[in-house]
C-alpha cells in the first residue's frame, strides 16, 4: 500500500511515517518545514521514505506531489495548531486549515484516495456540560483554530456526499511524546519538560486547574491506524484516553523529575483557551477495537527519557 502523509516531518506525522514504514508499506511525506523538522524523518528517508517539500495552501503543489506519488491513502496532518496565533490572525489560520484540506480533498478526489483527516478534539467541542465529550455533542470551539478544524471535516463529510470520496476524521486530544518541540507549537508537557532540562519553573496561565485528555504519541498513532485498517470508517472518531488531568496534575507528576524549584509560577489566563476537555472514546472501541493503553506516569516517564532529563526518579 502507498499513503502520503501531509505534515509528516512534524511530530505527530513522523511517527506515523516511521510505522507505516514497519508495516512494509510505501511512505511519501508532504511538508514545508514552517514546523516539520528533517531530523524527525531522516531515518524514514533512509528507510525509503519520499519527500515532497511542499505547502498544503499551494494547490498545484498538492496535486503535483499527490498526483506523482499515486498513494491509495492520505493521512491529512498538515495544519496551523497554535491557538493563540488563530485568534492573532484567523485568515491565516483558516487559509492553512479549511483551503489546505480543500487542496488535498481535490488531489485525493482527481486519483480516487482515501483520506485519513487528523483533527482536534480538545479544541473542538469548546466548554460544555457533557464531559467526557463523545462525537455526537455539536461542536462549539472557542477560537479561530478549532472552528477552521471543524470546516476543514464539514468539507472531508460534503466531499464523501459530492464526490463519494471515502474519508475519515480522528480527533485528537492533548498528544505528547517524543519529538514534540518544546519551543515551537507545543502543549504544556513538552513546554514543561523543557523547563525541567532548563531548570526553570512552569509558568501556568489562569488557575492551573483547567483539565485535558492528555494522551501519548504511540497510542495516537496506534489509533489512526485502527482506521486505516477499517476500510469502512467514516465520520468522526474521538482519540483520547477518556480520563482527564488539570495543568497542575502535570506539574505534580513531573516535579520528583526536578533538578531544583518546580513550583509553578502563576499568569493572566489566554483568550481563547477551554477549562475542560475529555473525549470519550467509546465509538473507537466499539467500532475499530482501539483504546489508549499507555498510562499519564509512564508516558510522561517515556516523554522525560526522550529529552534526556538526568534525574530519573527509582520506581518503589
Amino acid at each position: 500500500m502507498k499513503t502520503m502523509i501531509t505534515g509528516g516531518a512534524g511530530f505527530i506525522g513522523s511517527h506515523l511515517v516511521d510505522a507505516l514504514l514497519q508495516r512494509g508499506y510505501g511512505a511519501a511525506v508532504l511538508d514545508n518545514f514552517s514546523t516539520g523538522k528533517q531530523e524527525n524523518i531522516s531515518r524514514a528517508l533512509r528507510n525509503g521514505a519520499t519527500l515532497f517539500r511542499a505547502d498544503v495552501r499551494e494547490s498545484e503543489q498538492v496535486a503535483d506531489a499527490v498526483g506523482s506519488f499515486q498513494p491509495e491513502v492520505i493521512f491529512h496532518l498538515a495544519a496551523q495548531m497554535n491557538v493563540r496565533e488563530s485568534v492573532a490572525n484567523p485568515a491565516f489560520d483558516a487559509r492553512t486549515n479549511i483551503e489546505g484540506t480543500i487542496n488535498v480533498l481535490e488531489a485525493a478526489r482527481r486519483i480516487g484516495a482515501r483520506v485519513i483527516n487528523v483533527s482536534t478534539g480538545g479544541a473542538m467541542y469548546g466548554d460544555i456540560d457533557t464531559v467526557p465529550t463523545p462525537e455526537s455533542v455539536e461542536p462549539r470551539p472557542e477560537a479561530p483554530y478549532g472552528q477552521s478544524k471543524y470546516c476543514a471535516e464539514r468539507y472531508v463529510a460534503l466531499y464523501a456526499r459530492l464526490h463519494g470520496l471515502r474519508g475519515a476524521t480522528v480527533r485528537l486530544g492533548n498528544v505528547y511524546g517524543p519529538r514534540q518541540d518544546p519551543s515551537g507549537e507545543a502543549g504544556v508537557v513538552a513546554i514543561f519538560c523543557g523547563h525541567l532540562g532548563d531548570r526553570k519553573r512552569p509558568t501556568v496561565y489562569g488557575t492551573g486547574r483547567q483539565t485535558r485528555d492528555y494522551v501519548y504519541v504511540s497510542d495516537v498513532i496506534a489509533g489512526l491506524l485502527a482506521v486505516l485498517d477499517h476500510r469502512e470508517a467514516y465520520g468522526e472518531y474521538n482519540c483520547g484516553t477518556g480520563r482527564a488531568s488539570s495543568v497542575l496534575d502535570i506539574i505534580e507528576a513531573l516535579e520528583p523529575y526536578a533538578d531544583g524549584d518546580f513550583a509553578p509560577e502563576f499568569a493572566e489566563a489566554r483568550t481563547g483557551e477551554i477549562e475542560r476537555s475529555c473525549l470519550d472514546v467509546t465509538r473507537a472501541f466499539k467500532e475499530l477495537g482501539w483504546s489508549s493503553e499507555v498510562d499519564l506516569a509512564e508516558g510522561l516517564h517515556q516523554t522525560i527519557r526522550w529529552a534526556r532529563i538526568d534525574r530519573v526518579p527509582v520506581a518503589g
